[in-house]
């Protein structure tokens, strides 16, 4: 079924029970106040235009004798209450229908409060629970549909979720008591005119169905399209820098001129569905009430209805026809939301890292040895792998530098230590476990990683610093920006911890960000420490306070640097030369100078020499 997810996440509303019920009791309220008034109308018709004689406490007798039914349910002493005057009915009724409209305003008006409440709430879970989702799915996933798609179903697919929800809550559902309860009150005053309408009613169903299949299909495609122009939009600004530095403005507006023309055809032959349900179906119902009438000036000419009772029914299914009428735009709506629920799906399905979390041991802190036995992986989608047969054993406390020429799986291979990746073939292990049989968090939390680029948010220093992590005390977080040679440029920024960053660390150099990031990877103490080219884009004198920094703070941990300075690489206890994915040769800085072309060539023409 198309719309089974639609409904999937829609039955998440119930878990709200108090504003579920209120939404649906307010409703069914608000919709027997209509039907009620429906039904008062044809005693107020009578006693104003009827014969004499004619009051409200004998219409009431009437009725009640025409529907023996309920007699028993109505105590003699109510009627007896009602008045013998025409006028006085007159009167009553209208006060009665007043009284009505203003609890049904009541109940109308808190049955949206509650549908549309329930389905804000419900739709901010489930763009939670997404998100969650999305920062517990495997890096190779994020990096094969790329961040813009995932960021693009938990943003726009919810919104398109919850306005389908609102369709179905606070507007469907109202239409539909509504149009039930005038349709009982045809029922009540003729039931044979009732017939025709259900009958039309399946062939609209039909109708409604075939122009369903068109919109989630058109929905769908719209939303792919929106996706394509957020990426575009996103990498444009982005990387504004490179586009204004390489005079390519004309190549992104085009770019996004053509995923922005794509929105707009795959919206327009959505809304052309939706344009072109409302009219068949206006056509199907005047259909069905020339049909309605046919039926009932026959009955008339045979004497088998009157024609009062035929112009209170026929009115009444005019209401339910006009309450049940927006259903089909509203149907729409709900069949719009199956393709964002379908594709939020998606993302849910992808397993996230760590599902065993709780049924996995803390890895005790790195004392021992890193070893990489016969490591292999390759990415999805690849024909070859990034890094094979890589056999490698580091001792702790050891500096191991990593070096190679660009894609030659440097990186990837890193990765797999930290688990962003998982091996496709042999193992990784610390202090001889296997880093799989160990909970990712007792991995994670024992190393550092120092990125080329690295993360800075929009927040205070403090945050940045931390970014999740709760030492007991700021002492920790003064000692880490003290190690990193952090310090000094803090104070001279406002002299507070709590100094608003601009997003990316905007006003920050890039020694200032790198010495940031390396605080953020001391101030957690880790066993472990991963230098991912962490100098490679710093001046000599940023450099310097790095390195005096990492020097400081290696003493007793394990260090692994993947480097492009050549300063770097000749203070490392071992050097780890890569070429396509494998090792090509381990030695020291002299060692590998003396018997490896690769290094050689790496040196003179790779590897940066500090000016």
């Amino acid at each position: 079924m198309k719309n089974a997810t639609f409904w999937h996440f829609a039955r998440r509303m119930l878990r709200r029970r108090r504003l579920a019920f209120g939404a649906i009791l307010f409703s069914v309220l608000s919709a027997g106040g209509l039907a009620s008034g429906l039904i008062a109308v044809g005693p107020l018709l009578e006693l104003i235009l009827g014969k004499d004689g004619a009051t409200l406490r004998s219409l009431a007798e009437g009725a009640l004798t025409r529907h023996e039914a309920i007699v028993s349910w109505v105590p003699m002493s109510l009627l007896e209450l009602l008045p013998n005057d025409r006028f006085a009915g007159v009167v009553w009724i209208l006060a009665g229908l007043f009284v009505l409209t203003l609890l049904g305003a009541l109940a109308n008006f808190l049955h949206q409060y509650c549908s549309l409440t329930l389905s804000m709430v419900t739709v901010s879970e489930i763009r939670l629970e997404a998100f969650r989702h999305a920062l517990r799915l495997p890096l190779a996933s994020v990096m094969r549909r790329g961040p813009a798609e995932i960021v693009s179903r938990i943003s726009r697919d919810t919104a398109e979720l919850e306005r389908g929800f609102s369709a179905l809550t606070s507007k469907a559902l109202a239409q539909l008591t509504k149009g039930v309860a005038a349709f009982a009150a045809a029922v009540w005053f003729d039931w044979r005119l009732t017939i025709v309408a259900i009958v039309v009613a399946p062939l609209i169903g039909v109708v409604l169905r075939k122009l369903g299949k068109r919109i989630v299909r058109g929905s769908r495609n719209t939303l792919r399209a929106y996706e394509d122009m957020l990426r575009a939009s996103n990498e444009a600004l982005q990387g504004l820098r490179g586009v204004k530095a390489a005079t390519a403005e004309r190549f992104v507006r085009r770019r996004f001129a053509r995923a922005n023309k794509a929105v707009v055809r795959e919206d327009r032959r959505v809304r052309l569905a939706r344009a072109i349900a409302s009219p068949l179906v206006e056509v199907m119902a005047i259909a069905a009430i020339m049909a309605l009438a046919l039926l009932a000036a026959h009955e008339i000419v045979v004497g088998r209805m009157q024609f009062d009772r035929f112009l209170m029914s026929l009115a009444s299914l005019g209401v339910a026809g006009a309450s049940l009428r927006p259903l089909t735009g509203l149907l729409s709506d709900i069949q719009s939301s199956a393709a964002p629920a379908e594709r939020l799906a998606e993302i849910f399905a992808i397993p996230a890292e760590g599902l065993r979390e709780r049924d996995l041991p803390a890895l005790p802190r790195h004392s021992k040895s890193i070893t990489f036995d016969d490591v292999s992986f390759r990415y999805e989608g690849a024909s070859r792998d990034a890094v094979r047969g890589v056999t490698l054993r580091i001792k702790h406390g050891e500096f191991i530098a990593i070096v190679g020429p660009n894609g030659c799986g440097k990186t990837t291979l890193a990765s797999l230590l930290l688990r962003l990746l998982d091996a496709t073939e042999g193992s990784v292990r610390l202090d001889e476990i296997d880093v799989r049989g160990g909970s990712m968090s007792s991995l994670r939390g024992q190393i550092g990683v120092v990125a080329q680029d690295p993360l800075l948010v929009r927040g205070s220093i403090r945050e940045n610093v931390l970014l999740g992590y709760e030492p007991p005390t700021d002492d920790a977080l003064i000692r880490a920006l003290k190690l990193a040679h952090a310090a000094s440029f803090v104070e001279g920024l406002a002299g507070t911890l709590d100094f608003e960053l601009g997003e990316g660390g905007s006003g920050l150099s890039g020694g200032q960000r790198q010495r940031l990031a390396i605080a953020r990877a001391l101030v957690r103490d880790p066993s472990v420490l991963i230098l991912d080219e962490a100098t490679s884009q710093v001046d000599a004198e940023s450099e310097a306070q790095i390195a005096a920094a990492i020097e400081e703070f290696r003493v007793g941990r394990t260090m692994i640097a993947i480097a492009h300075r050549l300063s770097t690489v000749r203070t490392a206890d071992r050097i780890v030369v890569m070429e396509d994915g494998g090792i090509r040769d381990v030695g020291t800085h002299a060692e590998l100078l003396s018997r490896c072309d690769l290094y050689r060539r790496l040196v003179q023409h790779q590897l940066v020499t500090t000016s």
